[in-house]
């Protein structure tokens, strides 16, 4: 039994899945494969079974897992140590980002990131929220949308970034757009409209849905489709009125009206997510002080 066979099974674990633990671990499946009969013949009984297209762990294996996961997060912590003793210049940054940092802020970032430090490789995954707060154990730094929640990686760091509004988007021809006498609209008025929502997981979802609950307005949800942009297509196809990050309309050609909700705008407060936070690389705090200047 090697640290490395270790590790791995971590990260089967964690993911329940071989072909995505072999991605997050940058190595091919069949050596992730090899990895873990290596394993199970040490301990002489099985420590997974296949399930569908994945793998559930049996009793021994979620035993071994507990270890694993404890070997796997000291051995990331002794790297992140060391790094930032070395003060990196150079190195690998994976960055996990929810659907609207990633689109609109993201890009931006990394642009400038790299004309500062051209060395670091950089790597991206992003999600909605939920998958991304899942994914923490994968990523050096992460940008999260809504409520990132209580239950969280032992010694990770939230930091408040920026402030974002959720605004209500419908055609320009909609009877609402066409009554519209300012930039905002009463959340009461859109409870007997068809409403398009993000996925379930999505950030501005459970900001949408918990200003509803607050104002007991029913939701009449017309359609659930995954992504920004899948929301904007259904509204411009007329299925209903949807909700997105205000930055997401920044581009847009002009066919949609943007509306504030009243009475008062739907605000949440962006994150910086930094797993292992007692020990950040050199790398992470770089990236860390460009995303939070940005903020300012």
């Amino acid at each position: 039994m090697t640290p490395d066979q270790l590790i791995t099974f971590a990260a089967v674990a964690e993911h329940l899945n071989i072909s995505r633990a072999a991605v997050a671990l940058h190595l091919s499946q069949p050596a992730v494969s090899g990895q873990l009969r290596q394993l199970q013949d040490e301990f002489g009984e099985p420590l997974y079974q296949r399930e569908g297209r994945g793998v559930r762990l049996t009793p021994a294996g979620e035993q071994l897992a507990s270890y694993a996961a404890r070997l796997r997060d000291t051995w990331r912590q002794a790297h992140a140590y060391r790094d930032a003793l070395r003060g990196l210049e150079q190195g690998t940054l994976r960055i996990g980002a929810t659907t609207t940092p990633a689109s609109y802020l993201l890009p931006y970032l990394i642009a400038d990131f790299h004309r500062r430090y051209p060395e670091v490789a950089l790597h991206t995954a992003d999600g909605n929220t939920t998958e991304i707060v899942g994914a923490l154990g994968s990523v050096d730094i992460a940008l999260i949308e809504g409520p990132v929640g209580a239950d969280l990686p032992p010694d990770t760091a939230v930091h408040a970034w920026r402030e974002d509004e959720i605004v209500a988007i419908m055609p320009r021809a909609h009877s609402l757009a066409a009554a519209a006498s300012g930039p905002g609209v009463d959340l009461a008025a859109l409870g007997a409209e068809p409403l398009i929502v993000r996925e379930a997981g999505s950030g501005v979802r459970q900001v949408v849905e918990r200003a509803f609950a607050r104002a007991g307005v029913p939701m009449r949800v017309a359609l659930e489709i995954a992504g920004v942009e899948g929301v904007k297509e259904a509204v411009r196809a007329g299925m209903g009125i949807g909700f997105v990050s205000a930055m997401s309309m920044r581009h847009e050609d002009g066919a949609l009206r943007v509306f504030s909700l009243s009475p008062e705008p739907l605000t949440r407060r962006l994150s910086i997510v930094v797993p292992h936070a007692s020990a950040p690389s050199r790398v992470v705090q770089q990236f860390l002080a460009l995303c939070l200047a940005d903020g300012a």
